[in-house]
Formats: structure tokens, sequence, C-alpha cells
């Protein structure tokens, strides 16, 4: 009995162990960081933000080698600009529906490599990232200090962004046309179910 308890709490430890500690801030409450905690964890909860930011940087890694910064940063100022629209009360049309197009329209963009002029790819990446940002926006906790809770999120892109364009160089064909089919999948699915 005593072993299967220790064990019991051996697991129990690990669990808490392996939570991420942006799980336990609760924005709003006081805590200087807890909004750019949650900023940072935000990305993180829903499929098609986490697939859009990897899928950024894995285009321009696949169609714009010579300027693959570009498309990325494009993203996060407008993003910022989304999401500073969303916090003062801007609406914005068809934010779901544009969240999951970006999801189409740069999953095929990579299984095809379709290689865009630079500022087509800015304005196409640039108009998905203020549905993304505005959606953050819409989504700011209750009482937490946007400017943190934007620099936490913006963070995160830029690291989901620098895993795309990790997989495009180091990851082969394949696997990039691969990532690109299974984000385009999943945008007609959130189109279907929208």
């Amino acid at each position: 009995m005593m072993i299967g308890s220790m064990k019991g709490r051996a697991i129990v430890a690990a669990a808490v162990a392996v939570l991420p500690t942006a799980a336990w801030a609760h924005p709003g409450h006081g805590e200087q960081g807890s909004a750019f905690l949650a900023g940072l964890q935000h990305p993180l909860t829903g499929f098609d933000h986490m697939a859009a930011m990897l899928m950024v940087g894995l285009w321009a890694g696949i169609a714009l080698p010579r300027h693959i910064g570009a498309p990325p940063l494009a993203f996060i100022a407008c993003m910022l600009a989304g999401f500073g629209w969303a916090a003062a009360g801007g609406a914005l049309p068809l934010v779901e529906g544009m969240i999951a197009t970006s999801l189409v329209v740069l999953g095929l963009a990579i299984c095809f490599a379709v290689r865009a002029p630079l500022t087509v790819a800015l304005a196409l990446v640039g108009l998905f990232a203020l549905a993304h940002g505005h959606a953050h926006g819409a989504e700011l906790p209750h009482g937490a200090v946007a400017w943190r809770f934007a620099a936490g999120f913006a963070l995160t892109t830029a690291l989901l962004h620098g895993a795309g364009l990790a997989v495009a160089r180091f990851a082969g064909r394949p696997v990039s046309r691969f990532a690109g089919m299974l984000g385009a999948a999943g945008g007609v699915l959130l189109l279907a179910t929208g």
C-alpha cells in the first residue's frame, strides 16, 4: 500500500513539475508578469494561431530564401496593429473566416512551393496577421495590461516563425509539404465547422 501511495505521489509531483508556470498565471491579479505570461501562452492554446505562425516561417523559408525575415516581421507588425485595433474596441469583419483561410492559403502555398513576389507575400501575410491579432485583442484577459500581453504573444509568435524557418531549412521538402497539407486541411475543417 505504501509503495502505491509513493508511486501516486511521484506521479502527481512529476505532473506538477512539468506544468508550465504560465498555466498558473492569472492576468489582472496584480502580478507584474502575469499578463506577459498569459501572452506567451496564448498562441499555443489554439491550433489555428500556432499553425499559421509556424507556416509563415515555413513559407518564408521555402519561397523567399533571400528575404526570410520579411514575412515574419510583417506578420508580427500587422498582428500587433490588429491587436491594438481590437483592444481599442475596433471591429473587424469575418475574423474567424480570415484565420481559417490563412491556414488554407499558407498551407497550399507551402505544398506547392509558391514563390510570390515579395510585395504580394507581405500583403497576404499582413492581411492574415491583422485577423490573428484582432482575435488576440478580442481575447485579452480581463484586467490584463495590454502591452505586456502583446509583448508575450509577439515573442511566442517570433519563436514559432523561427521554428517554421528551421523546418524549411533542415527538415526537407517532404516534411514541409506534409506540414502544409496538415495546415490546409485544418483550415478547411475550420471553415466547414465555423
